[in-house]
């Protein structure tokens, strides 16, 4: 958090502050984001939810879920000097997202959440961000903040929901009744005592469409994810070998998992992105699965450079789409691509190359 001599929250009375949280969620709209709104710091409620998930080890190999202790749920240990959270949110949902379920029909195509097609959201919601406390800055002058973007321990979620930008789902994601779930969330932490807005109320009621849709039963109760189980986890975080009675679920998912989203009542209200930059990238579009595992690590940089599927690296790359084509109806050509690229690739995508080619093998 930025050091402030002659402190702004020193200097504003209620009123002003009341007018500048109004300002706030103004110049916000003007920066891109579809909705801001502010919450006060108290998540001991979601600090409780969040240990039990924890103590059942359900965050699988996400060693950063716990190693930062209470900073995650507490965010005056996290930013000393924290008394507000301004939450924003952007929409991403790309203009085919009606239809994008029908492409998991497709086996032959790697599907890719459709978060990821475009510019990576931690860049562009950052430098708005940032650009949001400028325009603070300019009219209070110096005050204490520190943006963050899924890139720090912070219970995003959580105080989206206190903000009122939405309530979190049975499928763990936030919901708005008037936009649904197709959409980031940045925050920024800072000093000033503003106005709090009022908490989302829920509004899943009795529906379980998406506990039920999920291919690997990951949604183990309402509001419980299991990552171990979730394909997103496993196609994304998890650096090992993908658990090999998972793998068959999966599907032709390469990279991250919409089934829970794309069943969700409330996505009917849907809107799409007004932000040029999540525009679906061609070369990551409705691709062949042997298109992509051609790739070459070069070809892979070069293809998702910018993009949040950089990060997973080109063995997890290749291991994902390795168990995809085992999934994939009988094509010319699948087993014979497997075999070359095995040649020339670690022993983890080996491993997963064999089961593949197992399954095309043992259905003859």
């Amino acid at each position: 958090m930025t050091a402030s001599s002659d402190k702004a929250q020193d200097k504003l009375d209620p009123e002003q502050l009341e007018t500048l949280a109004n300002n706030i969620k103004s110049w916000g709209n003007e920066l891109g984001f579809d909705a801001v709104g502010i919450s006060d710091i108290d998540l001991k409620e979601h600090e409780d939810r969040l240990n039990s998930w924890l103590s059942k080890g359900m965050h699988g190999d996400m060693d950063y879920m716990h190693k930062h202790g209470l900073k995650r749920s507490r965010p005056e240990l996290l930013v000393e000097g924290t008394r507000r959270v301004i939450s924003a949110r952007m929409d991403y949902a790309p203009a085919d997202i009606k239809s994008a379920e029908k492409m998991l029909e497709q086996h032959e195509t790697g599907y890719i959440s459709r978060y990821a097609l475009g510019r990576d959201y931690h860049k562009v919601l950052r430098a708005r961000l940032k650009k949001l406390a400028n325009r603070i800055n300019e009219e209070v002058g110096e005050f204490g903040y520190r943006v963050f973007t899924d890139s720090a321990p912070v219970l995003e979620k959580a105080i989206a929901e206190k903000a009122g930008l939405g309530w979190i789902g049975k499928h763990s994601n936030l919901l708005d009744s008037k936009t649904g779930s197709w959409f980031f969330l940045g925050e920024l932490y800072i000093d000033l005592p503003l106005p709090t807005d009022k908490p989302a109320s829920n509004h899943c009621g009795t529906c379980q469409r998406c506990i039920e849709v999920c291919p690997t039963n990951a949604i183990v109760a309402p509001y419980q994810v299991d990552a171990r189980l979730c394909i997103s986890y496993l196609t994304i975080e998890l650096k090992g070998p993908i658990p090999e009675d998972l793998r068959g679920k999966l599907g032709n998912r390469i990279y991250g998992c919409d089934d829970c989203q794309f069943v969700c009542p409330w996505n009917k209200f849907a809107q799409t992105t007004k932000e040029a930059d999540f525009t679906p990238r061609e070369k990551l579009t409705n691709r062949h699965l042997l298109e992509l595992f051609a790739w070459t690590e070069n070809d892979f940089l070069n293809n998702t450079e910018g993009t949040a599927i950089r990060r997973i690296g080109y063995e997890s790359w290749l291991r994902n789409i390795a168990v995809a084509l085992g999934n994939a109806k009988n094509t010319t050509g699948v087993v014979e691509a497997l075999q070359n690229k095995k040649l020339s690739v670690s022993p983890l995508v080996q491993e997963h190359i064999d089961w593949a080619i197992q399954q095309h093998t043992k259905s003859k």
